[in-house]
């Protein structure tokens, strides 16, 4: 699929959270829903990622997003890495909605200083290292930000394994829509 512009419907997202609850998009839950694609379950430049957004989620809550964060891995694999997140994580071991959403997947994503330095600060810092990468290594990264309504109102496409957006981009995002 080609990749989703703003403006664009989103795909509908019907899923189930790692932790069992459902999650849609579109979602009446918050004003915006933040749908942020990563790559492996035990991704270190992911899992650093999100433990910055997980400092700053009352910010987030307060600026009316609700996050939902998809990897593609199993929610057994999930669960050894994301089951301490204040936000809903959701396993897409099949990575249909990878597809649905045009997330793809490029050798570059490895290819940036970036990618080694934030991953091997969430190794020091969490002293651990995953074991498996579900789907290959080799994911990029993106997020959406979409209305009540289902519209997108921003995207991005990583060109990397750490090019995404940060909290400030994100609440920027929200407060100036």
């Amino acid at each position: 699929m080609s990749p989703l512009e703003p403006g664009a419907r989103s795909p509908a997202l019907d899923a189930t959270t790692i932790r069992g609850l459902p999650v849609s998009v579109p979602s009446r839950r918050a004003r915006w829903v933040h749908v942020q694609f990563r790559r492996f379950a035990g991704c270190p430049v992911c899992n650093f990622h999100l433990m910055t957004m997980a400092k700053r989620q009352p910010e987030i809550e307060a600026a009316g997003v609700h996050q939902i964060v998809i990897f593609h891995s199993t929610a057994e694999e999930m669960m050894k890495y994301q089951a301490q997140l204040p936000f809903d994580c959701v396993a897409d071991a099949g990575m249909h909605h990878y597809r649905r959403w045009g997330v793809q997947k490029s050798l570059r994503s490895l290819l940036h200083p970036r990618v080694l330095l934030n991953g091997a600060r969430w190794v020091l810092t969490q002293r651990r290292f995953y074991r498996k990468a579900e789907n290959g290594m080799v994911g990029l990264p993106a997020d959406f930000l979409v209305d009540g309504e289902g519209i997108v109102r921003a995207s991005k496409y990583g060109a990397h394994a750490d090019d995404q957006w940060d909290v400030d981009e994100l609440l920027s995002l929200a407060r100036g829509l």
